[in-house]
């Protein structure tokens, strides 16, 4: 039997596969913000329509929530870094169809397989690591995880920047090929094999399509209610020709489709659980208090967790004047902020609780938001608005690793893959629900605020000062420079009123951020790293018994 006490070589295994499994998380987050900065250059060069800018920019979320629990078990049933190489084929495939893409329609296929590759790989990381280091080793690998993520998130425009600034936006995608031959490389080298004891069971494919459904019916609505119209209908939405005939929007619909498939989902996997039979998500871990509870503050802090990045790099391209590459140079205080607080994370491991941690992170998040909702002003400049972006990377950093850690820290590793796709899918959910709302705080304010101040200028008349609010609103601020040259004094109230509407998105996320804060306390600290220990002969001391019938290694 192998000894459960880890010998040198097998550590530096261990970390040496976490750098590659960082990279695989960092490929797929990048991917997510990358584009935003590219979607000028690809207007222009493939001629593509508004509504399909808007599905570029949001079918790879989309796909990735919908997905993200299905193959969080399937990787605890068939092995987990089977199914992240599988993740990484699937994600560089599509990448290489995305730089190619000669049409939009095209390109949307190619960014649906991405989010297919996307899901594949982010809850079989956290399946890894769950599975691999144990202890204070475990609290690090989780910061990194995390750290990884919030500096990703920055980083993402700056590449896209200088990508698009320099070369062209197919690299943007094109990237992602050298790095995912990199990843598997790595991965096949330093990763060993884990996955449920045992022969693979029957997968749930009822509630696999129910899951699905479920969560691809959510997402849509959260971030099309806006669009469409969250019960009149703003805009009908048409497929193929088809369009929807009523005024009651289709949104409360797909709502309904939401909640009846949620229903159902939660029904018949109660129903195989009493028949012994196997499910897609293991009800039994909500009866885990850290489970449940933290994946409820999880998801209550992605809400406000990142929605300042989808108004930020607006302001500060179409008001500051900035091009895309100071932009992420900009965003890059962000990733500084959230790699300091890897080294944060590292020195309070063994001296204070992962929950305390977690507190402290939302802590800074609140204070770094709130500064930049206070400081931002159409004549701010880059000096204001750095130093809190750098104490809100420190929070984001502190509080995603950490809270990740404290939702997993209880759950069997046999379960891991179930747990850390349920808590990868919150956090979405999260994430989709933060940007539906602030984004209708964030353009309904800039809305009704250059309604307002047009209003003062003299010569205006109310159709004008209608067309002129449509412009800027429908444009996320694009239209800024262009009515610049027609009349200063208008491109002044609209830079203005654009500021007006990021402060309000930034207080709108400290908001959810103080929620979040407040459901933390629902998390009971523990002393951190303490271990379930197993004394019986021929074990390893230290070693829990659900670690050595994974197959994982020790």
């Amino acid at each position: 039997m192998t000894s459960a006490v880890p010998t040198a070589t097998s550590a530096r295994r261990r970390w040496a596969g976490l750098v590659f499994i960082s990279v695989a998380v960092a490929l797929i987050i990048v991917d997510s913000t990358i584009i935003n900065v590219a979607i000028p250059s690809i207007v222009d060069d493939l001629g593509i329509t508004s509504t399909q800018v808007q599905w570029v920019q949001e079918s790879y979320t989309h796909v990735f929530a919908a997905l993200l629990l299905v193959f969080g078990t399937l990787a605890d049933r068939f092995g987990r870094r089977r199914l992240l190489v599988l993740g990484v084929v699937v994600f560089a495939t599509a990448s290489v169809f995305a730089a190619f893409s000669q049409s939009g329609d095209l390109l949307i296929l190619a960014r649906l397989i991405q989010g297919v590759g996307g899901a594949m790989v982010l809850p079989t990381t956290l399946s890894i690591i769950n599975a691999t280091f144990r202890g204070r080793d475990r609290g690090i690998a989780f910061a990194i995880w995390g750290s990884t993520i919030g500096g990703m998130v920055a980083v993402g425009p700056l590449l896209g920047g200088w990508l698009t600034t320099y070369y062209s936006w197919r690299w943007a995608f094109g990237i992602n090929v050298p790095l995912g031959i990199v990843i598997i490389v790595g991965v096949l080298v330093f990763v060993a094999e884990s996955k449920d004891a045992g022969e693979p069971r029957r997968v749930d494919v009822v509630g696999a399509v129910l899951s699905v459904i479920t969560s691809a019916t959510l997402v849509f609505g959260l971030i099309e209610g806006r669009t469409y119209g969250w019960w009149l209908t703003n805009k009908p939405l048409t497929v193929n020709g088809w369009t929807w005939p009523y005024e009651v929007s289709i949104i409360p619909f797909i709502f309904l489709i939401t909640i009846v498939s949620g229903v159902a989902f939660v029904y018949w996997g109660l129903y195989r659980q009493r028949a012994g039979k196997t499910t897609l998500l293991a009800f039994s871990l909500f009866r885990i208090a850290s489970f449940r509870n933290g994946n409820i503050a999880a998801m209550i802090v992605s809400l406000g967790e990142f929605g300042i990045i989808l108004s930020l790099p607006l302001w500060l391209q179409n008001v500051l004047g900035y091009d895309a590459l100071q932009t992420g140079f900009v965003l890059l205080a962000l990733a500084m902020g959230s790699f300091v607080a890897s080294g944060l994370s590292g020195a309070f491991g063994n001296k204070t609780s992962p929950e305390t941690i977690v507190r402290m992170g939302i802590v800074a998040e609140i204070i770094g938001v709130t500064g930049l909702g206070i400081v931002i002003t159409a004549d701010a400049t880059w000096l204001v608005v750095v130093p809190f972006l750098f104490v809100y990377g420190i929070g984001v950093g502190l509080a995603t690793a950490q809270l990740t850690g404290v939702v997993l820290k209880d759950v069997p590793v046999d379960q891991s893959g179930q747990g850390s796709g349920t808590s990868s899918t919150a956090r979405q959910i999260g994430s989709a629900l933060g940007i539906a709302v602030l984004g209708t705080v964030l353009f309904t304010g800039v809305g009704a605020s250059l309604d307002a101040k047009l209003a003062e200028i003299p010569g205006l008349t109310a159709e004008t000062q209608s067309q002129i609010v449509d412009a800027v609103v429908d444009s996320a601020g694009s239209a800024i420079p262009a009515i610049e040259a027609q009349s200063p004094a208008v491109a002044d109230a609209a830079r203005e009123a654009f500021s007006d509407g990021t402060r309000y998105s930034a207080f709108a996320a400290a908001g959810f951020l103080l929620l979040g804060f407040l459901a933390t306390l629902r998390l009971s600290g523990t002393a951190p790293h303490h271990e379930p220990r197993e004394e019986a002969a021929g074990t390893g001391e230290g070693v829990p018994a659900a670690a050595r019938t994974s197959g994982e290694p020790r």
